[in-house]
């Protein structure tokens, strides 16, 4: 009996004796882990604040750290992330969550209520921008304040699937996101710094808000698979919120003071609409040109999306390899996006060239791109294009800000830039559903020479239109530099008339008095 309780005593001693090893090794491997991960994390914070830095310096670089055009360009970097967050969450429940029929109809329907908005709030939008300059960081502030609301509400619609909330906020997000388009571009001159031109500003801000959404979108893709769409927009929401107060903090001279208006209320809405729609031949010729390659943009971008998704072109796609469906997209997306990235580096080396012929440069490479897409079509020619398109879209749209920047008041600039994003918008949605309707032919050549005749047509139209142009102008330089033509002497006028009668006969006085000189 006591030798048992003593190997009971033995065994429950080696038995505690091993716990209590057990727990002690548990300890350092747990003290392990957190130091593991304290490092870590300190590693990480140490890497994101060497980057941030490098960023800083970047932005800040030639002078924009002083004017403010640095802010600018880090605000624009925040705004870019969480619109491309919006994106991703948005595709893949509008665009990839249905079956192929029923998105397009989707896709169709969402056009449509993009389109018929922009034609209705573009007469309102710039002028309420314009009427608070003296207050454009809080509207800034305001357009990402709204966009994560709308965030909100969308993250709340997609469990039950409500579409039609979904549609709308969409639509406010898109407006929203225009409207802080507007006032960006407007404010520009205000932080432009001495060595820097319009358009390698706006080429700076382009470049890395594309650098930034190519980050942003697989990040985004990657958590929307994980944690769902509706986290995904909560997750925007927070973004647009810190950002928003982040607009706050710009620089004060962002803000110009309100301009007093010597003409009644009524007149000076007048004045204002004469000016608008009076924006002179270079700005309206850059929107043209602008017009057309937004034009195609939307058509291909819809177009590709369903010819690709609904296997109607054996020859762009080669099944069960690599370029399957998903990775087809995948390459024309990386392709339009490698596309606006050179777009806005080119647009910074050119910045000593003159825009308006950039404008219709990027219009006569985008219908060149199209004609030999349309006769050789197979997946290159496809990603040429797209990253053509992107890239002329990109080029074309920096070139028209700084013209409208440098040809545009700013008492109607903003007014101004408000015409110009409703135009293109409208002329994108256009193509979309062209695109969208000849997708069903499930054919690419026939689209693709649908598009290049009508790009050819409104590439000579706005050539002979500025051929035009300019032999007026010319001919009304000639006429101003001729000198005036010196008075006929009365005696070599009467000559052709009737003799003046006594009373009309000039006096000796007069008939030797010297003529006027002409030039005095």
């Amino acid at each position: 009996m006591a030798e048992g309780w003593n190997k009971a005593r033995e065994i429950s001693r080696r038995v505690g004796k091993g716990a209590a090893q057990a727990g002690r090794a548990s300890w350092r491997a747990g003290r392990a882990t957190a130091t593991g991960t304290k490092r870590a994390g300190v590693a990480t914070a140490r890497g994101a604040h060497k980057m941030g830095q490098a960023t800083r310096r970047l932005t800040h670089a030639n002078g924009a750290g002083r004017t403010g055009l640095g802010r600018l360009i880090e605000l624009s970097i925040g705004n870019s992330a969480a619109d491309a967050f919006v994106t991703v969450a948005l595709a893949s429940t509008v665009f990839f969550g249905v079956p192929v029929g029923e998105a397009r109809g989707s896709v169709a329907l969402y056009l449509v209520i993009t389109m018929i908005p922009f034609a209705l709030v573009a007469p309102f939008v710039g002028p309420i921008l314009d009427k608070f300059r003296s207050g454009r960081r809080y509207v800034i502030a305001g357009t990402l304040f709204g966009r994560g609301l709308l965030c909100f509400a969308m993250a709340a619609a997609v469990g039950p699937g409500d579409l039609p909330t979904l549609f709308a906020g969409a639509l406010g997000v898109l407006v929203l996101s225009k409207a802080f388009t507007v006032s960006r571009a407007a404010i520009m001159p205000s932080v432009l710094p001495a060595d820097i031109t319009l358009v390698s500003a706006n080429a700076r801000v382009a470049l890395f808000s594309l650098v930034t959404a190519g980050i942003a979108v697989p990040i985004g893709a990657g958590l929307t698979a994980w944690l769902g769409s509706a986290v995904m927009l909560r997750v925007a929401m927070v973004a647009f919120l810190l950002v928003g107060v982040f607009a706050v903090r710009l620089p004060r001279h962002v803000d110009s003071p309100d301009l007093e208006e010597e003409a009644p209320e009524e007149g000076g809405r007048a004045e204002r609409w004469r000016s608008l729609l009076n924006v002179g031949p270079a700005v309206t010729e850059a929107m043209l040109a602008n017009v057309g390659v937004r034009l195609f943009s939307g058509f291909l971008l819809f177009f590709m999306l369903f010819l690709v998704q609904d296997l109607g072109a054996p020859w762009l796609l080669v099944k069960d390899t690599f370029f399957d469906v998903p990775k087809t997209i995948g390459v024309l997306a990386l392709a339009a996006g490698l596309g606006g990235l050179v777009g806005a580096a080119v647009a910074n080396w050119a910045r000593n060239h003159s825009p308006q012929l950039i404008v219709l440069l990027t219009l006569a490479l985008t219908v060149a791109t199209t004609v030999v897409t349309a006769i050789f079509f197979n997946l290159w020619t496809a990603i040429a294009v797209a990253l053509v398109t992107a890239f002329a879209q990109e080029l074309g749209k920096l070139a028209l800000d700084a013209i409208v920047q440098r040809e545009i008041g700013e008492e109607v600039r903003s007014s101004t830039f408000g015409v110009v994003e409703a135009l293109l918008q409208m002329a994108w949605v256009f193509g979309g559903l062209v695109g969208l309707l000849l997708s069903l032919t499930e054919n690419g050549p026939p689209g693709f020479i649908t598009l290049s005749v009508v790009l050819f047509a409104w590439l000579v139209w706005l050539l002979i239109r500025r051929r035009r142009r300019i032999k007026a102008v010319n001919a009304q330089i000639h006429e101003e530099r001729q000198p005036p033509t010196a008075p006929v002497p009365r005696e070599q006028a009467w000559a052709h008339e009737e003799p003046p009668t006594p009373d009309e006969q000039p006096s000796q006085i007069d008939r030797t008095k010297p003529l006027t000189n002409p030039y005095g």
